[in-house]
């Protein structure tokens, strides 16, 4: 994976700072808003040949959920696994501009990517329990963290599964298999495994696309709740979601950012035509 970036333009009071909070817990430099969590800049990303994010500038506040919407190719995913950097285990991913979280570039050579990626926590459009128990499942990442401690590591457990809204179908079942959850309950779990390492971020990629209604519906539940506390960003294919649910929507088409409004404003009174032929379904 190959980086090429921009130089830093620190803004403000920290202007010409050079420590990273990623990588030693510095307090970040301000982006151009004080509630932004979540900015690109410049993006570029190549596969090889193929340039599939191009010259994406897009900010994401904090405590809101943002959703990206588009047809399939367009980018969204690929946007998504920048901020936490997944995008890295492809062979060949090169990356132009700046990608920030909570003021920090996370492509910089110092970044640690196992504090990024434990402060930006990531749910996959397929659920992919462990295959052992429940607890085990949501206590995992903060034991390979090295949190020790029966007494912590029920404490952890716990709020994360009331966090994602499955404590009281699980509480008396938590040494049982992952495996053995309905889907739904195992989606809801993924995201409690994502909240058990205490994230600032979470980001989400089609995560309720293989579920029924009522699935759905606890999942979108679920996040409305979480928003109150953390950062949420999903990929969705389903309009009526991301207008269900999300603060802001973008609209992705061919790798680039076509518009950005609140969400509302998105579906009622979109400003570019081709945002208004695809949220009213007529491509797509």
């Amino acid at each position: 994976m190959e980086y090429s970036g921009t130089a830093h333009g620190a803004r403000g009071a920290n202007a010409g700072a050079s420590r990273n909070p990623l990588a030693d817990g510095a307090a970040p430099y301000a982006t151009s808003s004080e509630q932004t969590t979540l900015a690109a800049q410049g993006l570029h990303l190549y596969y090889g040949e193929t340039h599939a994010l191009k010259g994406i500038d897009l900010e994401m506040e904090e405590r809101r959920i943002t959703a990206l919407i588009g047809p399939s190719g367009c980018g969204k995913s690929t946007f998504l696994r920048c901020f936490n950097r997944m995008n890295d285990m492809i062979e060949g991913v090169r990356v132009e501009g700046r990608v920030l979280v909570e003021g920090a570039d996370v492509y910089r050579p110092d970044v640690d990517l196992e504090q990024l990626r434990k402060r930006v926590g990531m749910v996959f459009q397929k659920s992919n329990p462990f295959p052992m128990s429940i607890h085990e499942n949501v206590s995992f990442g903060p034991r390979m963290t090295g949190v020790r401690g029966r007494g912590r590591l029920d404490e952890l457990v716990e709020r994360s599964l009331r966090q994602a809204d499955l404590w009281g179908e699980v509480q008396d079942r938590l040494e049982d298999s992952a495996l053995d959850l309905s889907g739904g309950q195992q989606q809801r779990l993924c995201i409690a495994r994502a909240l058990a390492n205490e994230p600032d971020i979470l980001l989400l990629d089609e995560p309720a696309s293989a579920l029924d209604p009522i699935s759905t519906a606890k999942i979108e539940e679920t996040l409305l709740q979480l928003k109150e506390s953390y950062t949420i960003v999903i990929v969705t294919h389903n309009l009526q979601q991301a207008a269900r649910i999300a603060d802001v929507t973008a609209f992705f088409m061919l790798g680039e950012v076509v518009e950005v409004n609140d969400t509302t404003t998105m579906f009622t009174n979109p400003r570019e035509k081709v945002t208004e032929e695809y949220v009213t379904g007529r491509f797509g």
